[in-house]
Order: C-alpha cells, then structure tokens, then sequence
C-alpha cells in the first residue's frame, strides 16, 4: 500500500538518495556553519543559520515524510509546545489544557501565557470526552496522558472542538506517528518531543510541529525564526540518525511492554497497573481503535513511595531517570515532581 506505513518508513530512510550525485555520502553530513556565501540572496538556498541549515532540513524531511505533513523542527519538545501555542493564541484567547498532562505545559500556560492576558482552562484528560469547548480559541490534547496513560478518542474531540471553532493541538511524544497519527484524526497541530523515543539514545534534545495549514505553519516558522528558538546542527544530526532506526526500536520497545506489564499485573505487590495493551485497561477499547500499537509506557502503583523507590532500587536493568524512550529502561516515582498520582 503505498500510502501505508510501510511505503513511509521506506520513503523515510531513502529521503535523500534521490538526490544523490556520484561520489556524494550516503549517511548525512554534519553541517554547522552558520554563515553562507551570499553574492546575491535570490535562489539562495540557505541565508543564515536562524533560518534554516542543509541539518534541518534532512531532519525535518524525514518527519514530513511520516507525519505527511510540513514539519518545523525546534530546539526541544517544550520549544516546540510553545512555537504551537503562541502562533496560535493572543491576548483575551481561552486555551483549554489537561490538567493531569504534561507538568511542564501546565508550568507554561500558568507563567506565561497568563500573564500575556490567556485565560487557561485545565481539565483531567477524561473530561474532554464530555467538555464544553464553546469560547475556546485552542483546545489542547495529551493522549494517553503522561503520567496517568489515559487515552481519549481524538477524531471526537477534533469534531466538537471544530464545531467550537477551535484549534486542535496534539501532543504525540508518547506514541510518535509511527503508532498515532493525529493530523489523520483531523487535529490543527502535532507536537512531539523527538527527545524521546526518535531520538533513541537520550543525548539530543529535539522538538517538531507538524501540520498541514499552510498559513499555521508560515506562523510556527515565524515564531522559531523570529524568536530564536532553533535547533543545534549536532542535535539535528543525532535525530536524523535515530529516526533511521526508530522503527525496529519501538517494535521491540512495545512488544517488551506487553511482556512486562502483564508480569507486573500479576503481582501481588502491584496495587494497580495502567497499560493501553492489557484487554482490562480502561484505555483499551480507544487505543485499539486510533493506535497502530499501545506504546512502551507503564504505570504502577505500589503500596507506598519507600515501596516504589525500593522496588526502583533494585531492578539491574532500569535507569531512575525522568525521561523515557532510549535504550535503557527507564523509572521513576512521579509523585517526587508533584504530580498528583499515588
């Protein structure tokens, strides 16, 4: 099926042998110039390194390729988050947030976007199934939710919130678009932290926006050109190389998911256990329908926090750190940043 996932993932590693002249390198060269020779700026490919560089764009070329959509790279997954919501809202705009999402989005709309006269509405992920979004100008969605993995049906919140006449923003950073399409699904935006599982190898910080309104767009590229939020050549060059492989990591990421989840379910210390894969997860039924897979991402509750940091302790193979979708396992007690989980 040439529009299927695997055409993209193909179409995605063999992005630039198309162009390719005799003698030219097959793997991506690290461009980090910052100035180029400009005898006259008309047809000039490249101006100036706030602007765009020959890293960026094989990096954002092969996210456009999965993401079927115009892609604008970043610096981070935050400068991403914040490139979408400023090209998007203005003073006296109502956004509407998941409460129990992202920690630092929530950080952001209370200390910025407050103050520059955004009125910011939080709800918990679950009731956007149900919400109101009259008088929204943006209506924005984490599913699953992280840390909680609560999964809400996106193509249902995009039709109410588009009925609202609101934008739809998406954070995807949890499932990328080889595992969830939202700009499928109808919403305005993607947003994504390539930090995580694109990456791969948890030494490059990297964001992107996607979508596929051009006049959106041109604002998101404003915004980074104009603000100065851009990426480094060497960190755009490290997830060129890491989304060559992110196919083969996130199937054997997902299928050492299902494993462990369902030994962790099993467990008489395990209080609780959220996994979109187990049939008896509340977030089942929604996953299987707008997911290609059900992620890498566990929860699990524990009698109490000298429980969960002895159980972290003691696995030889888990890292305590607080980001996820590398090559090592990852964990860590979410309570420890003030989210409000056991």
């Amino acid at each position: 099926m040439r529009d299927g996932p695997d055409h993209r993932i193909a179409r995605m590693l063999h992005h630039r042998s198309q162009g390719l002249e005799k003698g030219d390198p097959v793997a991506l060269p690290l461009t980090t110039s910052t100035a180029f020779h400009l005898p006259e700026v008309q047809g000039a490919a490249h101006i100036y390194a706030r602007n765009g560089t020959p890293t960026w764009d094989a990096v954002e070329a092969q996210l456009a390729v999965l993401e079927a959509a115009e892609v604008v790279g970043f610096p981070s997954g935050m400068a991403a988050i914040t490139a979408a919501l400023m090209a998007t809202l203005a003073a006296g705009d109502k956004v509407i947030l998941p409460g129990d999402g992202y920690y630092v989005s929530r950080l952001l709309s209370v200390g910025f976007l407050v103050p520059l006269g955004i009125r910011v509405q939080q709800i918990p992920t679950l009731d956007f199934v149900t919400a109101d979004f009259t008088g929204a100008r943006v209506v924005y969605i984490e599913t699953p939710s992280n840390p909680g993995l609560d999964v809400i049906d996106i193509a249902d919140v995009v039709a109410r919130a588009h009925a609202a006449g609101a934008l739809v923003i998406a954070d995807n950073t949890t499932m990328t678009p080889l595992l969830q399409r939202p700009l499928d699904l109808g919403v305005d935006l993607a947003v994504a932290a390539d930090t995580k599982a694109a990456g791969g190898h948890s030494d490059a910080l990297f964001g992107h926006v996607a979508g596929r309104d051009g006049a959106l767009m041109a604002r998101v590229r404003d915004w980074r050109r104009l603000s100065g939020a851009t990426p480094g050549a060497m960190e755009a060059w490290l997830i060129h190389r890491g989304l060559e492989t992110l196919e083969v990591r996130l199937q054997r990421m997902c299928a050492s998911a299902v494993i462990i989840a369902e030994r962790l379910a099993a467990h008489p210390a395990v209080l609780s256990l959220r996994y979109p894969g187990l049939t008896g997860d509340p977030a089942h039924a929604v996953s299987k329908r707008q997911m290609a897979g059900f992620g890498f991402l566990i929860g699990v509750t524990l009698r109490d926090a000298e429980d969960a940091e002895g159980f972290l302790a003691r696995c030889p193979y888990m890292v305590r750190s607080t980001s996820f979708g590398g090559t090592h396992t990852s964990g860590e007690r979410r309570a420890r940043w003030g989210d409000s989980v056991p």
